[in-house]
């Protein structure tokens, strides 16, 4: 909670000061940790797959880091809701395929494209229109069911690392029933002093140094446009955009659709020729930052988003030391402490999903095929199962009604 207090100084004029809670603080931190330590290595195998070097590489994450923490600090303290920003996980996977044997003014000419695409969307409204008719509890499962495998993958990660993720699991429960709010905290320290001792976090690895990113001229192919710019396109819209608007709307916040989405959108087609190939809605990260644990009063959690939107300026400003950091730490205490951190948006997105009875069956077909990780057209789970749930719910509504 952002606590004021009331000072008085030596003329009698009031002062206020205030205090960021450390589990806020530290949200904001984990979402960026969680957003990097899943999908960096992504990043890096699309940029190589155009045949970026390393100094280039470190070029685009330094862009996407400060992108990102741009629009994460504005948004959030424009509308004071927690929005984060972040890369398109799925477009990035669709890029290390697609880019294969391009040169990096021909990707860069797909960003630009792409980009602009989703500036049109969000200037015309057509996105915020389906946004409107999505069922909470659709949004909820969809949620849910993206949300699912972080939890499955902090559990299974008890295999073969016992000790360490065990203890963290342990210190968890043991403060979710004393010091609620801090339990998070304590899973990171626990698991922080169990890896330091056991040697598992390789320190000396970790260089960091700044690399600036370099301007590189687009060049337009048509048929890569199509075959890959169109794709990619629909991809974020889908697999990235939609499931943040839905967590948005599954964590009770209401915000402007288009607007975001030009924002967004805009601003990543300026930093397009620096390697940014988009900046979206975040889901995931934000689901961290929107849980109950980085604030019990949903009306200051965007506090957690503003520390996570300087996070990755710093990320950014150490693009080049990414990779090393990333190595040094056990990939089974990330894992981990992402699973504990959203425990609470979990419990709670499938509670609003099963609440109400006569659109359960809709809400569990969203949420088991969006968990199923199913992807058919080259676009992801999150938006068949949207589409999959969305059909059973017109079916069943209109056939109970008949």
């Amino acid at each position: 909670m952002l606590n004021y207090i009331d000072r008085y100084n030596a003329q009698g004029t009031t002062m206020r000061s205030f205090t960021l809670p450390f589990p806020t603080l530290l949200a904001g931190f984990v979402a960026v940790l969680v957003g990097y330590a899943s999908s960096a290595a992504i990043i890096w195998q699309a940029a190589a797959a155009a045949g970026a070097d390393a100094s280039q590489i470190a070029g685009w994450m330094t862009a996407l880091g400060l992108g990102m923490g741009v629009s994460t600090l504005a948004l959030t303290l424009w509308r004071k809701v927690p929005i984060l920003t972040a890369w398109s996980t799925p477009g990035a996977a669709l890029l290390v395929t697609g880019l294969q044997g391009v040169t990096l003014s021909q990707a860069v000419g797909v960003f630009i494209f792409a980009n602009a695409l989703i500036v049109l969307c969000g200037v015309t409204g057509i996105f915020a229109r389906l946004m409107k008719i999505i069922p909470h509890s659709l949004a909820a499962a969809m949620l849910a069911g993206i949300l699912l495998r972080f939890g499955m993958q902090a559990f299974a990660s008890l295999q073969g690392n016992l000790l360490l993720c065990g203890s963290m699991f342990a210190v968890w429960l043991l403060c979710k029933v004393w010091l609620p709010r801090f339990a998070v905290v304590a899973a990171l320290l626990a698991g922080g002093a169990v890896a330091g001792f056991s040697g598992e976090v390789t320190t000396s690895q970790i260089a960091f140094s700044f690399v600036a990113p370099s301007w590189i001229a687009p060049e337009f192919t048509p048929a890569l446009l199509l075959s890959v710019g169109v794709p990619f396109f629909l991809v974020t819209m889908a697999s990235q955009n939609a499931p943040g608007f839905a967590t948005l709307q599954a964590s009770g916040y209401r915000v402007p659709v288009s607007p975001l989405i030009v924002a967004t959108g805009g601003l990543a087609l300026l930093l397009s020729p620096f390697g940014v190939y988009s900046i979206c809605i975040a889901a995931i990260t934000a689901a961290i930052c929107q849980s109950p644990e980085a604030h019990p009063d949903p009306q200051k959690r965007w506090l957690a988003a503003a520390a996570a939107g300087v996070f990755y300026l710093l990320t950014g400003i150490f693009g080049g030391s990414i990779t090393s950091l990333m190595s040094a730490l056990p990939m089974a205490w990330l894992q981990m402490l992402a699973g504990l951190a959203l425990l609470g948006t979990i419990s709670g997105s499938l509670f609003q999903a099963l609440n109400q009875e006569s659109e359960r069956d809709a809400a569990v077909v969203t949420f088991l095929v969006t968990a199923s990780g199913v992807t058919l057209g080259g676009v992801g789970s999150a938006f068949w199962g949207l589409v999959l749930g969305g059909v059973s719910y017109v079916l069943l509504s209109t056939l109970r009604r008949a």
